[in-house]
């Protein structure tokens, strides 16, 4: 037989000691919402738990209210740090709800003077409830989610139905002694994944800040295109796909047209501007599966998977167009700039440098003749 009360003590002193360490970790770092609502629910538990433990030893009635008012608050308060953290939109109108009305049920069952098997009946139901929301939150439809979520969520869902189970067996009247067994083994099984389910949010966060660490590495901090080292990365993978598919892939390079002139006469501030500007403008004309990034300065790089010659000089130039067509807002007079493009497709025989030396080389033919223009490249030199 499982000692239900030493469990109860372990577990409540594991919460609360957790939530402190975290409470500590978490010190100084940038502030996080949702991960403090979730550290004091933790504490919220582990209290909880400990007051299930001392109910053995202090015989007062109200205890038994108490302790259910909490459960529901720090569950409460673990929903709100899923919905915090998954940018759930309006969760407040649904969530402060239903806990103001179960808080209320409950505190009035208590004070009623409800038996202790039926209040904690009530109070496991309630909980059952919100873990079936933190799961749903998981694994909603129509929403991607990573394997680590789907376990959580999975998690929170069997911990939902072993609560649930435990709420059922509390209004049984004749407890026979294989019930017995399944409702402890039910309430420790319960217990243990929300141990689980706590770990697990702390995963979550760190794969959050993994991704957005991610992210800016490589990605260019004022354009939110790709930069040097993410643009040439991905155009290596376009290469290789495209020779074992054996389709065309076209580069081209480009510069906006005077731009020191842009940031001599309107001040860097403007220049930083039409970067952004041109940004967004190429974002809006090419296709989802072609990719622009900025190698530096106003140098930007294309690449266009399964694109011939003369479908890039189409995109190459539809993206000249709308760049004329953008305004760039200044403190003084708006201003629009224009961009010189060179292009070429990606010979089997050569790498991805060699390529993108050969649509430079057709963007330096660009300007020379006159800026504001889209050249082809010249194909790569064969050996005799």
């Amino acid at each position: 037989m499982i000692d239900i009360p030493s469990f109860m003590l372990a577990l409540g002193l594991g919460n609360i000691a957790f939530a402190v360490l975290m409470a500590g970790y978490t010190h100084g770092a940038a502030p996080s919402p949702g991960l403090r609502l979730w550290m004091w629910a933790r504490f919220g538990i582990g209290l909880c738990q400990l007051l299930g433990w001392s109910r053995r030893y202090l015989d007062l009635p109200s205890l038994h209210g108490i302790e259910g008012a909490g459960w529901v608050l720090a569950v409460s308060l673990e929903v709100a740090a899923y919905c915090i953290f998954f940018g759930l939109a309006h969760w407040r109108r649904v969530l402060l709800p239903v806990c103001a009305l179960a808080l209320a049920i409950v505190l009035a069952a208590g004070s009623a003077g409800l038996p202790v098997a039926y209040l904690s009946a009530l109070v496991a139901g309630v909980v059952a409830l919100f873990a079936a929301a933190m799961a749903w939150i998981l694994l909603r439809p129509r929403r991607r989610a990573s394997l680590l979520q789907r376990i959580i969520g999975v998690n929170d869902a069997v911990f939902a139905l072993s609560v649930a189970f435990w709420a059922l067996s509390y209004l049984s009247s004749d407890v026979l002694p294989g019930q017995r067994i399944a409702r402890e083994y039910a309430y420790l099984a319960g217990y243990l994944l929300m141990i689980v389910n706590g770990f697990g949010f702390l995963l979550l966060c760190k794969e959050k800040d993994d991704a957005e660490m991610a992210r800016l590495a490589s990605t260019d901090s004022l354009t939110g295109l790709p930069n040097r080292h993410a643009f040439l990365e991905r155009a290596e993978i376009a290469r290789q796909s495209a020779l074992r598919q054996r389709q065309p892939l076209a580069l081209a390079m480009m510069d906006i047209d005077h731009f020191k002139q842009i940031n001599d006469r309107f001040g860097h501030a403007s220049g930083d501007e039409a970067l952004t500007v041109f940004a967004r403008t190429a974002r809006e004309t090419l296709r989802a599966h072609e990719t622009i990034g900025r190698l530096g300065g106003e140098e930007f790089a294309m690449v266009l998977p399964g694109t011939d010659l003369a479908g890039a000089l189409q995109a190459a130039e539809r993206l000249r167009l709308a760049v004329r067509e953008s305004i760039v807002i200044t403190s003084g007079t708006p201003y629009t700039m224009t961009v010189s493009i060179g292009v070429v497709v990606l010979d089997p025989n050569e790498t991805l440098g060699m390529a993108l030396a050969r649509a430079d080389h057709a963007l330096y033919a660009a300007k020379s003749a006159g800026r504001d223009r889209v050249e082809a490249g010249q194909p790569k030199q064969r050996r005799a």
